[in-house]
């Protein structure tokens, strides 16, 4: 495995990323946690450009995403709405920087906020979110990309999806002239629940089910970890960058106590 691996470990998150087969590293994720608030926000991007330009453009998502919870925007607008000013906000900042280098610099973005029992969820492009209860995965975003959209037409089944050579055309993603067009997710988080944010070159190499079983791993820092290394065997020399980022709920006692107002531990999952 290529020795360029991150991983970084929060309460009931953590989060890795690796180059993989690539000469530089164009995913960036951040995670961030409140304890008093009880609150998380885990944002990932995938950049894309040459000449550095990958790098710019996620690193501006990550900026983005620092720049509003530091102001502590998250406490002032309702979760939907934050999680589509930090879409709309990185997409300006990537255009602030598109001078900075010679190709125009566009990312993808998913981030998931929680807060108390509320779990939101915004996408751009074809970084994805999937949400589980235990092994089940109840939903996944849905991929912005000419592949999905043949998928949708019926001239292209799921299993071909991320082999198929307009996986990596995506019909949205931040940095373009036009503002992006966001789409959002909610759910009200119960005990036994799990999320993975993950890159393409994740999702790609491995399965929905692999993916839920890096979330019953007894650390999550050591599901990234594994997730990190079995997606960077798989992609081989030529593989994609890989980024991930596992969250998941307390259990039912815990998830009780906090239901009742009580105060959670701060958890190193």
């Amino acid at each position: 495995m290529d020795v360029d691996m991150e991983i970084r470990e929060l309460a009931r998150m953590a989060c890795g990323r690796a180059r993989g087969g690539r000469a530089s590293q164009q995913d960036d994720l951040i995670c961030f946690h409140d304890r008093r608030e009880d609150a998380r926000l885990m944002v990932l991007a995938d950049g894309m450009g040459g000449d550095g330009a990958g790098e710019l453009a996620s690193g501006g998502v990550i900026h983005a995403a620092r720049e509003l919870w530091d102001a502590r925007e998250w406490l002032e607008q309702p979760g939907a709405l934050f999680l589509e000013t930090l879409c709309q906000e990185a997409h300006a900042e990537i255009r602030r920087r598109n001078g900075w280098v010679p190709a125009e610099p566009h990312s993808t973005v998913v981030a998931l906020l929680t807060r108390g029992v509320h779990a939101y969820w915004a996408h751009v492009g074809d970084s994805r979110l999937y949400h589980f209860q235990g092994k089940r995965c109840l939903s996944c975003t849905r991929d912005h990309s000419l592949a999905r959209l043949k998928v949708d037409r019926g001239e292209l089944t799921m299993d071909d999806l991320a082999t198929d050579p307009d996986q990596h055309v995506l019909l949205r993603g931040l940095g373009g002239e036009e503002p992006p067009e966001v789409e959002h997710g909610y759910a009200a988080l119960k005990p036994g629940q799990g999320f993975a944010l993950c890159s393409d070159g994740i999702w790609e190499t491995l399965s929905e089910r692999e993916l839920a079983g890096l979330l019953q791993a007894e650390h999550l820092f050591d599901g990234v970890h594994s997730g990190l290394v079995r997606a960077g065997e798989r992609g081989g020399e030529t593989g994609d960058n890989i980024a991930m980022i596992l969250m998941r709920t307390p259990q039912a006692p815990l998830l009780k106590r906090w239901l009742g107002g009580g105060r959670l531990p701060d958890e190193r999952s």
